[in-house]
């Protein structure tokens, strides 16, 4: 496959090794340290996928431009989502393939998945409040992060007691607090917690490296090309 690399961070870098380790070759990468490289640069001819991993101000952009060129893309830029269906309009203007996913990691997705299960039991038997923790790197920009609002909305969907989340500690019940933390270099660490006056339940996810979420992201890439639409982890995984 031919994949257009759009940001050239942490990330990029490790869906580049992904990419090489899996056959695939990187036609060009567009990042501000590169400002002789643009997206309008390429087509499809020469760029099978696009994958874009960059900052919230210049995600929809990219997206955006990247749609506009006929060339699928798979996002996982967060905090950029009030965007998002404008980014929607553009996939279905052009009968492009948009991909995006708060987190690419498959154990990621499958906590998601259980997520969502466990927040309808719990809502279910009642007498539980409910909490999202989260803790990234110092250099992450957005908060709570993408996979954390996901998680909330998991919750929120399927625990209707909680209509509102609030990215700090709360006691209103209507409210679900999602609190951020950043410290070091931690890859990600994402927990729901549980507590009544009886006991307490976690599910928790911690991430060891940046290679499963580009692994994720370059299954996403090899699935992306030729569909028309929006797409997403639940899409791949069958979940």
């Amino acid at each position: 496959m031919k994949i257009l690399l759009i940001g050239y961070g942490k990330m990029g870098r490790a869906l580049e090794a992904q990419a090489q380790v899996r056959g695939h070759q990187i036609v060009g990468i567009v990042d501000p340290a590169r400002p002789d490289v643009r997206i309008t640069d390429f087509t499809p001819a020469q760029a099978d996928v696009a994958i874009e991993f960059t900052h919230p101000d210049a995600a929809f952009q990219n997206v955006a431009t990247t749609l506009r060129q006929g060339i699928p893309v798979v996002c996982g830029s967060t905090g950029w989502l009030h965007h998002f269906e404008e980014a929607r309009a553009v996939a279905q203007q052009t009968g492009t393939g948009l991909f995006y996913a708060s987190n690419y990691s498959v154990g990621v997705n499958l906590f998601f998945h259980f997520n969502e299960y466990l927040a309808a039991k719990m809502h279910q038997f009642g007498g539980y409040d409910v909490r999202v923790r989260e803790i990234h790197h110092v250099h992450k920009v957005d908060q709570p992060s993408g996979t954390a609002l996901t998680t909330a909305q998991g919750i929120m969907q399927h625990f209707p007691t909680k209509t509102t989340w609030r990215n700090e500690p709360t006691t209103a019940a209507h409210e679900l607090a999602v609190l951020s933390e950043r410290e070091g270099e931690v890859v990600g660490t994402h927990e729901v917690t549980y507590t009544s006056a009886l006991d307490t339940i976690e599910l928790r996810h911690e991430a060891h490296s940046r290679d499963a979420f580009a692994q994720g992201a370059m299954l996403a890439a090899e699935w992306l090309p030729g569909k028309a639409g929006i797409f997403g982890m639940k899409d791949l995984l069958g979940l």
